[in-house]
This record gives structure tokens, sequence and C-alpha cells, in this order.
């Protein structure tokens, strides 16, 4: 895993801010300085941070959870599903579903009304409808198919989140935050980064900063997810190994438990003899 230059980030446009009216103060120390009214974040703790994320995922993907991945800004839409799906984890690109996180059976039971859906049209159930119902049962899955469509693999809650912009997320980020579960996300300065476990400073509205933080990322994902193949196939070779060693192992012990011969029992007469005297 690499993480971007210096050069490769001020490229990209990371290091534009907000407006100097529109900052948080909490953003303080991320803040490079201001210029013509506009702050400038600091590209090296851009890089730092950006650095630590990767890793902290790299680790999530290897140990074989997922990660959701939000985003509902048009310039981050086509990106976040570009890239989450290449690595086969759930993204968020539409509105956000009000307590998706914190009423999860609830979204679960959604999701699995859409496979309801897709069974009926299977097995012929949908072909015996009337013309209304039909129409009706399409337009229900195409919007199920909208806004969870993307999480329908998502069986339990995520590891961890990746928010791109924490202002328009703040929902997500609540819910995530009143259920422990850790925030990376991309914090712009007008943003507030206490909430968030993994604070990536970096222009959030420019969709070249947001396609090079995310590459960074999943390409650090990718780079966990290869290993635990590599580890998967490791540990499946050595319990094969195992399993045509065992074989082998068991007729030696049993001709060793044969070459030891059995202590004999005392016969009945040396018994009673000594009673006799």
């Amino acid at each position: 895993m690499s993480t971007p230059s210096f050069e490769q980030l001020l490229e990209a446009g990371c290091h534009f801010g907000h407006l100097k009216r529109k900052w948080n103060p909490a953003m303080a120390p991320y803040i490079f300085m201001e210029r013509n009214g506009i702050h400038i974040l600091d590209l090296y703790k851009t890089q730092a941070k950006l650095e630590e994320a990767a890793n902290a995922l790299k680790s999530i993907a290897k140990s074989g959870k997922k990660v959701l991945f939000v985003a509902t800004k048009k310039q981050a839409k086509q990106v976040i599903a570009d890239k989450a799906s290449a690595v086969g984890m759930p993204y968020v690109i539409e509105r956000w579903p009000g307590g998706m996180l914190t009423n999860f059976p609830t979204i679960r039971k959604a999701v699995k009304k859409m496979t309801a859906i897709d069974k009926m049209t299977k097995d012929g159930t949908f072909d015996n409808l009337s013309k209304r119902e039909k129409l009706q049962i399409t337009r229900q899955r195409a919007k199920l198919e909208k806004n969870l469509g993307s999480i329908a693999d998502l069986n339990r809650l995520p590891a961890a989140l990746f928010v791109v912009d924490v202002c328009k997320e703040h929902i997500a980020v609540a819910e995530a935050v009143r259920l422990g579960i850790p925030v990376f996300a991309m914090v712009d300065t007008n943003s507030n980064p206490n909430n968030i476990d993994f604070v990536i400073p970096a222009n959030d509205d420019a969709s070249k900063s947001i396609e090079l933080v995310l590459d960074t990322v999943i390409a650090a994902m990718n780079e966990g997810l290869e290993e635990r193949k590599v580890e998967k196939a490791d540990n499946e070779a050595a319990e094969a190994q195992a399993d045509e060693d065992a074989p082998k192992a068991a007729p030696r012990r049993e001709r060793r438990r044969v070459a030891r011969p059995a202590a004999e029992a005392p016969k009945a007469e040396e018994v009673a003899a000594p009673a006799a005297e």
C-alpha cells in the first residue's frame, strides 16, 4: 500500500477548505493557513491521517468484516459505488434510511421483502397477478432496489463506517456513534471532527480529492483481502497435510501397544498358599 505523495494531494486539490466564516474551530489543528478568505488544510497531516486510516481499514478487511461506505452527495456517489463494489463492500449513495443501524432488523425485513419479490418472479406467482398488482409490486421492488440494493448482502451490522462529508451524513455518524461503530471520514474545515474515530482532513467537495482518498483506502482493503485469501489457503494446506499424516501415525501407535506384554495375573494357588501356612 502506498500513501499519496504531497504533490499528488496538492494536485487533487485536497488542501482546499471552506470560507473562513464557515469554519469549525475544532478543525484548527488541521488547518495550515488562510488565503483569500479560504482555509488551507495541512497536507502533511492529511498524509499521516490517511495512512493511519488505510492501515486500520486493511486490518478490518483482513479479518473478513464489512465496512459500510456512505456518500449521498453528487460528487461522491458514483465514485463510492464503483470503488466499494470493487472490493465487495456495501454502500449507501441514495438517501440514508433513518435507523439503518439503530433499527437494523427492520431494514433487514425490507431487504427480505425484496428477495421475496424476486422469488415470486422466478416461481411463476408473479405471472398469476393482475396487471395493477404487477405494476405496484414492480414499483415497490424498484424503490427498494434504489435505497437498499447495495446493502442486500449486509447480514449484520458493519464493523466500521466510511463517510464522505460528515455534515451531510450527520444522521449516519450519530447512529454509528450511538452503537460504538468506528467512523472513518473525510472531514473538511466546516465539519466537527470530535465524533470521528479516524479523521482524514481533506477537501470533501472536489471529485478528484474524493477519488484519490478512496483509491488509497480501497487499495489498502484489497491488500487485506488478498492476505486473508493467502492465510486461508495456507491453513487449508496445513490441515490437509495433517489429515494425510494422521493415518500413518495411527498404526505405529497400535504396534507399540501390541508389543507391550500384559502383566500376568497371580495364580489362585499362589494367593491361597500364605493363608494355608
